[in-house]
């Protein structure tokens, strides 16, 4: 089974540099760690951190650090959630790397469903932006799946495709800021662990950019309630 995910892997890393090529855009890498852990029956704390890399590593294009306390408004789902996020970015400027920092205050509410083997998150965020010069709202809705493989639920050693769409929407113009697409294969580990890697496709007003992203997910509960 490991030596079918190994080969599935490099299938995707392979699949993602030739689209990335047909696109005419310069492919980077997401190196990502997301936390979801239980602190109450009703209350989990988020935290995660995202690497992002212009060309795989080692020219960073933003460092992320966003964190939250949500609330169950049902039991495991329909989760309301308040955050802060902070965000270093270097983009490029006429050639030339610039930093600029941004703190992120954000608002979502996220619901699940399961049809079959087909496990769906529904995600709404409102994002309020404090850029160095400038003060954006935002609004993204995403829409994932995970669709275990070798099993019918996402149990441990289960492999299991993932794929989703996100869209962001300004509240000025213009009003369409991005959309990113992205298909994996992951390992559950165990009841609070897994791992995904794939490729993430994002297109903007006048750019289109490939990403490869590693994801590790942990959500090992703080409480035993």
């Amino acid at each position: 089974m490991r030596n079918i995910l190994k080969k599935a892997v490099l299938g995707i890393f392979t699949l993602g540099a030739t689209f990335s090529q047909a696109q005419k855009s310069d492919l980077g890498a997401w190196y990502m760690y997301f936390g979801n852990n239980k602190i109450s029956k009703k209350l989990n704390f988020h935290n995660e951190i995202q690497y992002r890399n212009f060309d795989g590593i080692g020219d960073l294009e933003q460092l992320l650090i966003r964190t939250g306390i949500g609330y169950d408004l049902t039991e495991n789902n329909n989760n309301v959630l308040l955050g802060y996020g902070f965000i270093l970015s270097q983009p490029y400027v006429k050639g030339e790397k610039t930093e600029n920092i941004e703190h992120r205050i954000f608002q979502q509410y996220i619901t699940r469903q399961k049809f079959g083997r087909f496990n769906i998150q529904h995600r709404y965020r409102l994002e309020e932006r404090f850029l160095e010069e400038d003060f954006r709202m935002r609004f993204r809705y995403f829409l994932g799946f995970n669709i275990p493989i070798n099993n019918r639920e996402m149990l441990p050693k289960t492999i299991y495709a993932s794929a989703y769409n996100e869209i962001f929407l300004h509240f000025d113009s213009p009003v369409f800021d991005r959309n990113r697409v992205y298909g994996a294969l992951g390992y559950v580990i165990n009841k609070n662990m897994r791992i995904e890697v794939g490729y993430m496709n994002q297109i903007q007003e006048n750019r289109n950019r490939g990403q490869i992203q590693i994801g590790f997910y942990n959500n090992i509960p703080f409480t035993k309630n």
